[in-house]
């Protein structure tokens, strides 16, 4: 690539990286936003607000389903705006209804399912278009670069959307998520620049039910990536399936402050942004084989630790020691995973890839949070937390061995800035 190129790439990708920047901090000064709704307006009991996550998670991922092929072949761009507005118009519908008197609970879940739709499809041409903009080296630079913004936005948007929710009220920070969408699209707007769509082959300018497996085709096809896959979908499923319950025990039995847990899962978030930065450097080091294999078995080892969680500031301490263990391994993880799974797909089936990856992991993260949810029910959420424990423990023999990768030792990756 020559020197203008490169730096023609460098500007397009800081305005893709400011547009998710936005959008991003929006997303999480609005975490838990629908289910503080749901209570504080509506008062929904406990099933209801489990429910909504857990449908609209799934709902939005079988909607999700056909976008994959219908993105390949169409401009990213065209479709992270298109989503973005879509994001925009969904959320700003329930303040509207708020204002007018005539929220419901259904209008939550019907908006939560279409944000979770429009979310895996930006996902999923975000992806590709990070892959068109950037050069081969500079995957994994730019994947850090959005990797640190994420845990940055994770640190310090919850506090604030609480703080903002504290004065003026729910619908607060849904109205500025809804902005940042609008922001979003304006800055991918912005990018500039030709972009190269795939072309759709002549015998099939329908879309096919071939086309819907397309993606998974992908990933069960490569063994690196079908290794990766099966990981990280069981690893990010029995995370977050656990998260709901250690938030019960912690402010139901033992008894900790709402400050104090959002503490215990804010400040490790400083782990992600560090682990985000050490990324390439252990790249250059070690090789990405080595990355992968050591990051994605040291993340499994610390969640086990939140089941024997004491009361008090030990237990407080225990928490925050646990947190940043698992987030720098996974901020060092992600990124060197991201990269890896965008150079090793076609470039005409990177959408179809990612909202492969992205419907699964969704479907798999409902399953098991109602799955763990039924498990804590009957035998407490110490014993359900442990269990979630003890598998993810297993999970690093489903991380590629060395032989399945190919060119084991890549260079140096050249920084985007």
């Amino acid at each position: 690539m020559a020197h203008g190129d490169r730096d023609s790439s460098r500007r397009r990708f800081r305005r893709l990286w400011a547009a998710y920047a936005v959008s991003t901090f929006g997303t999480w000064v609005a975490f838990d936003a629908f289910p503080l709704i749901a209570i504080l307006v509506l008062h929904a009991g406990p099933g209801a607000v489990a429910a909504l996550a857990a449908v609209g998670l799934a709902a939005g991922a079988v909607a999700a389903l056909p976008l994959g092929p219908w993105i390949e072949f169409r401009s990213k761009r065209g479709v992270m705006v298109a989503m973005d507005l879509v994001r925009f118009c969904a959320l700003m519908s329930v303040p509207a209804a708020y204002a007018l008197g005539r929220l419901t609970f259904g209008q939550l879940v019907a908006v939560s399912v279409l944000v979770s739709t429009a979310d895996i499809a930006f996902k999923a041409a975000s992806g590709a278009c990070l892959k068109g903009l950037v050069a081969p080296g500079d995957l994994l630079a730019a994947s850090a670069r959005l990797e640190s913004t994420a845990w940055t936005a994770t640190a310090v948007g919850p506090p604030l959307g609480g703080a903002a929710i504290g004065v003026l009220g729910p619908m607060t920070t849904v109205v500025a998520n809804g902005v940042s969408f609008l922001l979003s699209a304006a800055g991918v707007r912005s990018i500039g620049g030709d972009e190269a769509i795939p072309a759709r082959p002549a015998d099939a300018r329908r879309m096919r039910a071939g086309d819907l497996l397309a993606g998974w085709r992908v990933i069960l096809g490569h063994p690196a990536l079908r290794s990766l896959f099966l990981n990280t979908v069981l690893v990010n499923g029995l995370i977050l399936a656990s998260a709901p319950l250690l938030a019960v025990l912690m402010l139901g039995r033992l008894g900790f402050a709402p400050w104090e847990y959002g503490l215990a899962f804010g400040a490790p978030c400083v782990g992600g942004l560090v682990g985000s930065r050490l990324a390439g450097r252990c790249v250059a080091r070690f090789g990405r084989d080595r990355v992968l294999r050591a990051a994605g078995t040291l993340r499994a080892c610390w969640p086990l630790g939140l089941a024997f969680v004491p009361a008090g500031p030990a237990g407080l301490a225990l928490v925050l020691v646990l947190q940043f263990g698992l987030v720098t391994c996974v901020g060092v993880f992600n990124p060197v995973f991201a990269a890896y799974r965008l150079e090793q797909t076609p470039a005409d089936r990177v959408a179809r890839t990612l909202s492969a990856w992205s419907v699964t992991s969704g479907l798999t993260v409902a399953g098991l949070t109602a799955i763990w949810g039924l498990l804590a029910t009957v035998a407490g959420p110490r014993a359900a937390i442990a269990a979630a424990g003890v598998l993810l423990l297993a999970t690093p023999l489903l991380l590629p061995r060395r032989h399945v990768f190919a060119d084991d030792r890549r260079a140096a990756p050249v920084p985007v800035t």
